[in-house]
């Protein structure tokens, strides 16, 4: 034993080979935690000082290889001056670079996903073999920072500029053939020859036959490329990059693409110190908090789905009513995941339009070779169109989708309560309808819930799983499991008009209007609000959504919180909609849509909007400028928010503030609008809404906010 820890163990094997295996005790993944990394550097400090050492294989025992460094610690590090985060990553690279130095060849054999800080560990190695099972890459800028142990150095010198950077800036991991091909790794193995495969690469380092040196050399020296050749690869990488994500909002590929200019030149060591200032430099911005924030509200909110779900019913079989493109949404995901569904309509044209946009759906995925035709007529098999309930006496879960009616839904609800076993779950996917309510009709309220699906259904990853009055928890967890297993995250409300979502949404759809009738542009605030980072402004988002569909919604918020949801005059939305402007549907809304080369809905400007618009608008017109237009928008969307966390719609600021990303699209750089708030400061925050406190009830702070800023606290702990 050459060094025994509860993280990291080193023997030696035969002929001279040691093995560093990480397998940290009581943890289901290795990560570069504190401790981790601790024990790193006396493992590394024992190897220094072993002289029967010839060769060395990096291994894990756990099904991922190294998952990186331990996230939850980063919130606490990232507190921290810059220049002490340079300091802390500086001693880090220390242990790796000294590793890296040992006077023989090291493998490291990937047998699992090796991202970040596992990639930058087999980084250090001379070679990469790599499993056919797993993947390996540098995801960092998703967390708002970059590669901090030397992946930026090392990752330029062995696969060059531009993949480095490609690799870097998307971080996107890569399956072993793309990494192979890449250089990233040099081999690739099945699972059960890897080790055997890393021995025989280091008995031939050791024999002579592969000249580890010059491996190692190519890491420790500037980059073999010459003053053109490296601008040329600069400059189409940034050209790349920038097009996809905004610097402005996403600075850390820039500032990736910064700190690998400035050391390419540069010897390792000196290239390292580059590095480490500039990962200090991203880890202070508040994207990282933002984005790091996002990744560990994540893991809570799945962390909570499967305490949810503790006391659910196996589901077997699942059910849809209704047909149609929102019903063949839900069949497809279901479908998708291995789950048998019944899907039921009393319409076959309907049934035909279902199974046609399940078909469509699996169809893409064979065009992009990610599904093959017989694994896709698999799939559909799994789907069972039906005219009848004949089928549906041994269901789990029915999932309820027809018209976004009262009526017709308690009609059918209870029609389908009588058909099916005792113990089977009902479930409505509603936007807007009360749970409590739809219940009363029901015999056995207690197995009803609401499942709300949001549109597409395949792209979009929440599912809001409503609590009425009487829905028992089993009948939740029951919902939340369905929720999880068709590859959704399922976030828990309580029922009140729009329940989470969309009460948000509708005063931000009120803001909007008030600023159309005050003479703000809706053309501009789009371009405001997409410039702060939503996916489309608000404009553009009710057409995507339907007028039609904003005004009913609309007119259910009115009734539920009539004090700052139901206007005294006419907004825009109301107008263009009596007008015959339905947005996407119709092709004319705020905008008028056109067909694109692709076949999709491309907007054009309009010239007919703005005579319509002008019935609803103030005389004496008011001009806005960006941050007026940002804040008015913002202050009605965060207020809500924070009203729903205090009537315990949502239960915790994570799930809210996730709800409101994957629900519909707040920027996700930004964290959540409890995040957004936060980094604002409560005062700040405060002080904003008294400033527009006089435009109505939704701009006026909510008591939890008083309460909050009075007390010095926040949304998410500081410490």
């Amino acid at each position: 034993m050459v060094y025994q820890g509860n993280r990291i163990t080193v023997t030696m094997l035969e002929d001279g080979i040691a093995n560093m295996h990480y397998n940290a005790e009581n943890e289901s993944v290795n990560k570069f935690d504190a401790e981790t990394n601790k024990q790193f550097g006396e493992a590394v400090s024992a190897l220094e000082k072993a002289d029967d050492v010839k060769g060395l294989i990096v291994t894990s025992g756990k099904g991922v290889f190294i998952a990186g460094a331990d996230i939850t610690e980063f919130v606490a590090s990232f507190k921290k001056s810059e220049s002490e985060i340079k300091d802390w990553v500086v001693h880090v690279n220390d242990a790796f670079n000294r590793f890296e130095d040992l006077p023989f060849p090291k493998v490291a054999a990937i047998n699992g996903a090796a991202m970040g800080g596992g990639c930058e560990m087999t980084l250090v190695c001379e070679y990469r073999v790599m499993s056919d099972k797993a993947i390996i890459g540098l995801p960092e800028t998703q967390l708002g920072i970059f590669p901090g142990f030397g992946g930026t150095v090392r990752s330029t010198r062995i696969i060059g500029i531009d993949n480095a950077l490609e690799l870097i800036a998307t971080g996107t991991p890569k399956k072993p053939l793309d990494a192979l091909k890449l250089g990233l790794v040099d081999a690739t193995v099945p699972a059960d020859d890897l080790q055997d495969a890393a021995i025989d690469l280091v008995k031939k380092c050791i024999s002579g036959e592969l000249d580890w040196q010059a491996k190692r050399e190519e890491k420790l020296v500037p980059v073999k490329l010459n003053q053109l050749e490296q601008a040329m690869a600069f400059n189409s990488a940034k050209g790349m990059i920038f097009a996809k994500a905004n610097p402005k909002q996403y600075p850390a590929p820039a500032l990736a693409i910064e700190a690998i200019e400035k050391h390419v030149n540069l010897p390792r060591d000196k290239a390292i110190e580059v590095e480490a200032a500039g990962f200090a430099k991203a880890a202070k911005t508040p994207q990282a908090e933002s984005l790091v924030g996002l990744f560990l509200n994540d893991q809570l909110v799945k962390k909570l789905a499967k305490q949810h779900s503790k006391q659910a019913h196996d589901i077997n079989e699942a059910a849809v009513l209704g047909a149609g493109i929102m019903g063949g949404g839900i069949a497809y995901q279901a479908a998708s995941k291995g789950l048998p569904i019944i899907m039921k309509d009393i319409k076959s044209e309907q049934l035909d339009l279902g199974m046609g946009e399940a078909s469509k759906l699996l169809g893409k995925m064979v065009e992009r070779g990610k599904m093959t035709p017989a694994k896709m007529g698999e799939t559909l098999s799994r789907i069972r169109p039906t005219l009848n309930y004949g089928d549906f006496s041994e269901t789990d879960i029915v999932i309820e989708a027809v018209v976004e009616n009262p009526n017709v839904k308690r009609s059918v609800l209870k029609e389908v309560e009588g058909l099916v076993k005792d113990d089977c779950i009902l479930a409505s996917n509603t936007s807007t309808i009360s749970i409590t309510y739809l219940a009363e009709a029901l015999a056995r309220p207690e197995n009803f819930v609401g499942m709300h699906f949001f549109n597409p259904v395949h792209r979009m990853p929440l599912v809001e799983v409503i609590r009425g009055e009487k829905s028992s928890e089993e009948a939740i967890a029951t919902t939340v499991a369905l929720a999880s297993k068709m590859g959704k995250v399922p976030v828990v409300v309580n029922d009140c008009p729009g329940f989470l979502v969309n009460r948000v949404l509708f005063p931000y759809f009120g803001a909007f209007d008030l600023l159309l009738k005050q003479g703000a542009d809706f053309a501009h605030v789009d371009k405001v609000m997409e410039k702060f980072g939503w996916p489309m402004g608000p404009a553009y988002l009710i057409d995507v959504v339907g007028l039609d569909t904003g005004v009913h919604g609309a007119e259910v918020m009115a009734e539920g919180f009539p004090d700052r949801m139901k206007p005294d005059y006419k907004g825009a939305i109301q107008h263009l909609y009596e007008n015959k402007r339905l947005g996407q549907k119709n092709g004319v809304g705020f905008y008028k849509y056109e067909t694109d080369s692709r076949g999709k809905p491309k907007k054009v400007a309009d010239d007919a909007t703005y005579e319509l618009l002008q019935a609803t608008s103030d005389s004496d017109k008011q001009t806005f400028d960006d941050q007026a237009i940002i804040d008015r928008t913002m202050l009605a969307f965060c207020n809500e928010t924070v009203r729903c966390l205090e009537d315990n719609i949502v239960s915790t600021p994570a799930e809210a503030d996730m709800a409101m990303i994957m629900g519909v699209g707040f920027p996700p750089f930004r964290g959540g609008p409890c995040r957004y708030i936060d980094q604002m400061g409560l005062d700040n925050y405060l002080a904003l809404c008294e400033k527009y406190a006089h435009l109505g009830k939704a701009y006026e702070a909510p008591q939890k906010i008083r309460d909050m800023a009075a007390a010095g606290e926040t949304f998410y702990a500081t410490a």
